[in-house]
């Protein structure tokens, strides 16, 4: 509408008709087909008020401007036609990965006996919503036993090998009484699904799949907690204000990878009481640099947060991380954070069995 009426008051000399092209390249940005078109349709008419104003309507630079303009409207319908197409197609797969997502990594509960948690997951690939990190929860009789672990690769490409180790997990941690024959039995099915599935790599090499986890059983009713490590990084305990890592002596060696060292995959038993928090995470976290190259320091600012909630703790984590690297994740990364909110109960148990 600008145009013509400028066109009205300006000189013979100049014309503004070029403009026109202004608001149709800017509505491929944001407009779908039908807008565009009506955007192309007002440009035409406006061009064509413009040059009867002027009566130069049946002039030769008014009829090549009229045309550049309809074959450029054309070529902008078929770019946003093409646009609308892809935004489908992406919505179709984060709608695919969400389901993936939810049948993969179950949300986890807020509460699980007596701890409390809270946990957060971030994939290195910006479209999807799951990547190569695993977390999982399974509620047993008088315990809570969790695993988290990272899987060799990340994004999309290493669904696979977490669904082995998750599927793996759930089936078994409610099979097995003790945490070593847990581990055991985990180790065996991932080496057996991983060596049954292949690649997206054809060309890898065997022994080149495993994943990395740590298995943590938190028992009602003892002021511990048990942990076996597959060569991942060490869990950080907070107690009375302090940064502890718990590292595992003898760490069995990663998921899939159990047939290159023996292990008795033994459990390390630590202190975990009232108050206490346990900061599980992947290497994503510790590993996340900022732009000089310099790696997160986890362990220095874990201390001045230790008073918060879980949920609470995995937001400021996260925050923090994504202002630390400048929102640029170069690998996936999962995280749980856990608190012991009661004092351990022994069960009571009657002298007298007649009396139970």
């Amino acid at each position: 509408m600008a145009v013509p009426v400028a066109d009205w008051f300006l000189p013979p000399d100049i014309h503004l008709a070029y403009l026109l092209v202004v608001p149709l390249a800017l509505s491929t940005a944001f407009a779908d087909t039908r807008r565009t078109a009506v955007l192309a349709a007002l440009a035409v008419a406006a061009l064509i008020a413009a040059g009867a104003e002027r009566h130069a309507l049946t002039t030769e630079n008014v009829l090549v401007q009229l045309l550049s303009l309809v074959l450029f409207s054309l070529l902008l319908l078929l770019v946003t036609r093409l646009r609308e197409q892809q935004q489908r197609q992406l919505a179709g797969v984060r709608r695919v990965s969400e389901a993936t997502q939810a049948v993969l990594m179950r949300p986890l509960p807020r509460r699980a006996g007596p701890v409390s948690l809270a946990s957060a997951y971030v994939a290195a690939e910006a479209e999807a919503r799951i990547g190569g990190d695993l977390y999982a929860l399974v509620r047993t009789a008088g315990a809570t036993r969790l695993i988290i672990g990272d899987a060799r690769g990340k994004g999309l490409d290493a669904i696979g090998d977490i669904q082995a180790v998750l599927g793996a997990f759930r089936f078994g941690a409610n099979q097995y009484s003790t945490l070593s024959d847990l581990a055991t039995a985990l180790d065996h099915s991932v080496r057996w699904d991983l060596a049954q599935t292949p690649g997206s790599d054809v060309a890898e090499w065997p022994g080149e799949r495993f994943v990395t986890a740590a298995v943590l059983e938190i028992p009602d009713c003892a002021p511990h907690a048990r942990l076996i490590s597959f060569g991942h990084v060490p869990p950080l305990l907070l107690h009375n204000g302090t940064v502890k890592p718990i590292e595992v002596r003898d760490p069995a060696p990663p998921l899939g990878l159990g047939a290159l060292a023996e292990s008795s995959h033994t459990p390390m038993t630590f202190r975990f009481t009232q108050g206490d928090r346990l900061l599980l995470y992947t290497d994503g976290v510790s590993e996340t640099r900022d732009g000089q190259g310099a790696f997160y320091p986890l362990e220095e600012r874990l201390a001045a947060w230790a008073h918060h909630r879980p949920d609470t703790f995995v937001r400021t984590i996260r925050d923090d991380l994504q202002e630390f690297s400048g929102g640029c994740h170069a690998d996936d990364m999962a995280l749980i954070v856990l608190e012991r909110e009661e004092s351990p109960v022994r069960p009571h148990i009657h002298p007298n069995p007649r009396h139970l």
